[in-house]
């Protein structure tokens, strides 16, 4: 460390007061880098172990709901396993008279948290079995999932997504998926939605389930492939694709936008149906922020509605 040496009976008041101006302004430039790179400008990239922002608001929408919520465990065996895996997935059932669509909910890069289980409600409140699974399943200290992890330290949840095999995850939807299109009170019909990391293993799990009647992928990125650095779109992955894929994109986030120029070319080539929507002013994460009274950017909030509108519209198609 540098350490600077003032010789006081020599300055003169003018120099004194330069001083401190100049200690200021360092002072406050140190303050405000420090700042910025504390920001996570991307959940999935840039700081997977920072943890979520105080979700309350979103916890007391999912009190107030009048529909029924229950969580389930669902057991499989995974190939090549000599035991089941249990994954814990958070039902929420519709107020409708008739077999509804289900919907699968792929959480953000922070788990299971308040947010994804009051977009599972409001999923059912629009008249789908929503169900949201906890990838993190079994991976706490006690054998529990996302809550569970937290006791640990902010950078576990994000360290422990990070660290998912993807077999596993594929083989946690296809489960999950199994349970609720088999439920009495669904007609069959699966369509998948994910968010931020979410995202794109709803874009990835399109390429694994072949009998799905639509993917969402919100500000998510494809299948890549290639080494680090040096990626490109997975096209043989997206080959595998047989349902439409809806994107739901964020102005203000180049990193994902970065990708779609090359995802609609391929998509287009492959004969696939892909229709990305960029939202003017919104960052990434708008779905969560959007919803989040303490949100500063009113973009986010048109964005969440109009995203939400749009998504309701396709659903309806089904």
């Amino acid at each position: 460390m540098h350490h600077l040496v003032i010789n006081l009976p020599r300055l003169c008041v003018v120099n004194i007061l330069l001083l401190a101006v100049i200690l200021a302004l360092f002072s406050g430039c140190t303050t405000v880098h420090q700042a910025h790179s504390n920001l996570q400008l991307d959940h999935s990239h840039s700081d997977p172990t920072a943890p979520t922002e105080n979700q309350d608001w979103a916890k007391q929408q999912l009190v107030k709901s009048p529909r029924h919520q229950e969580w389930v465990k669902v057991k499989y065996k995974p190939a090549n396993a000599s035991t089941e895996r249990e994954v814990n997935a958070f039902v929420v059932y519709p107020e409708v008279k008739t077999k509804a669509t289900a919907v699968l909910v792929i959480h953000e890069i922070f788990g299971m948290s308040d947010w994804v289980q009051s977009l599972t409600d409001q999923l059912a409140e629009s008249g789908y079995i929503a169900i949201a699974p906890d990838l993190l399943s079994g991976l706490g200290p006690n054998k529990g999932g996302t809550s569970d992890l937290s006791t640990v330290g902010s950078s576990a949840i994000g360290t422990a997504i990070q660290s998912l095999p993807p077999d596993q995850i594929t083989g946690d939807l296809n489960a999950v998926a199994d349970y609720v299109v088999a439920l009495p009170s669904a007609n069959g019909k699966l369509a998948v939605a994910g968010f931020c990391w979410g995202g794109a293993q709803t874009f990835r799990f399109a390429t694994n389930r072949p009998n799905l009647k639509a993917a969402f992928v919100f500000y998510g990125a494809p299948p890549m492939t290639g080494s680090q650095g040096n990626q490109v779109i997975d096209k043989a992955a997206l080959a595998r694709i047989s349902c439409p894929v809806y994107g739901f994109y964020a102005e203000n986030d180049m990193r994902i936008n970065a990708t779609l120029p090359s995802t609609i070319e391929a998509m287009k080539g492959l004969n696939k149906t892909y229709e990305p929507v960029t939202y003017p002013g919104a960052g990434h994460g708008f779905m969560r922020a959007g919803e989040d009274p303490n949100d500063k950017n009113p973009a986010n909030k048109k964005a969440q509605e109009d995203a939400w509108k749009r998504w309701r519209e396709f659903l309806s198609r089904l």
